[in-house]
């Protein structure tokens, strides 16, 4: 790409996930901005920037995954830095929004922490921000600033098109209820069959299915989608249903690999034939799941950050995955 087009353009990148960052950098021809971040020995944190962003047109890469907090409050330090040495525009590329699922106040007495971490970003200088698959794309109305929010579907779905799984042989499954509107866009996209797993939580960390809509799945190949990958249970609990029902492989798709708790134990014990998730978070369990496969999200963010950059539509990335090959 002719770097010329980027003459206003720094990335910036925390300590999250540098590895992403150097290719989203890589995909844009870009170099990664040189800044200095530190733990005093109290843990506080220190960012010193090392070249002039006056006028730029900033954008600091930062999942907030674990740790969430840590994580966080090292972006609000980067993005009040950018904002004091007088950055033009300030966008935060979250590939991984964390709290996102503390969304609403579904008891008494209990935070809404999703929106807070939306006001922070705010009152810190963000003008805009960048995501990918928010637990709830509601959360977009939290903020009050521009929210371009991404899929990583095309992609997930370009990965299981390249297995060549016959349509009629292939059940798309929702783990719970609230991922059925996924899951139709995956069978929109994939073709197969919908299923749905009635699931029970009693508890943050317990999740036991129920019953199972649609089908059929004897006999056939099982595609599990879910936004995200965090303690296994939802993942686990879909996938043992499939096998006990008769599918002759089982595999699950997953935008976000946080693989958090008891989750590395109870996917190596699950009746998965492959594990699919992208890149948006580090890794630190590689090596320790059986049958793991990672797939990149660097050109997808990376040309969304070239459009916002040019004012351009970031609708084109909406669609088939394959054109950012």
């Amino acid at each position: 790409m002719n770097s010329r087009m980027y003459d206003h353009l720094t990335l910036i990148s925390g300590r999250a996930h540098p590895k992403l960052s150097a290719e989203i950098a890589e995909y844009l021809g870009v170099t990664l901005a040189t800044v200095d971040i530190s733990d005093f020995p109290d843990s506080e944190t220190h960012v010193k920037l090392n070249q002039n962003v006056r006028g730029r047109d900033v954008f600091l890469i930062q999942p907030t995954g674990p740790s969430a907090n840590q994580n966080l409050m090292e972006l609000l330090i980067l993005v009040d830095t950018c904002m004091r040495a007088s950055a033009e525009r300030i966008t935060a590329v979250i590939p991984y929004f964390g709290y996102a699922r503390q969304d609403r106040k579904d008891k008494g007495r209990v935070p809404i922490t999703a929106k807070l971490v939306a006001n922070l970003l705010d009152t810190a200088g963000v003008d805009r921000v960048l995501t990918v698959d928010l637990h709830a794309a509601q959360i977009q109305g939290f903020f009050d600033l521009p929210v371009d929010h991404l899929y990583a579907a095309p992609i997930l779905d370009n990965y299981f098109k390249s297995k060549q799984i016959p349509v009629d042989e292939m059940v798309i499954m929702s783990p719970d209820e609230g991922s059925i509107k996924r899951a139709m866009q995956h069978v929109e996209n994939l073709g197969g069959s919908l299923a749905i797993v009635d699931k029970r939580r009693s508890s943050a960390t317990d999740v036991r299915p129920a019953n199972v809509i649609g089908g059929p799945i004897e006999g056939k190949c099982a595609l599990i989608f879910d936004d995200m990958i965090s303690t296994a249970g939802s993942i686990v609990g879909a996938a043992t249903v499939a096998r006990r029902l008769g599918a002759k492989k089982v595999f699950v798709g997953a935008t976000h690999g946080v693989f958090a708790g008891p989750a590395v134990a109870r996917l190596n014990e699950a009746p998965i034939d492959e594990i699919v998730v992208t890149d948006s978070l580090p890794c630190p369990v590689e090596g320790k799941i059986d049958r793991l496969k990672r797939v990149s999200i660097a050109p997808m963010v990376g040309e969304a950050i070239r459009r916002i950059h040019r004012n351009e539509s970031v609708s084109f990335l909406f669609g088939d995955a394959s054109r950012l090959d």
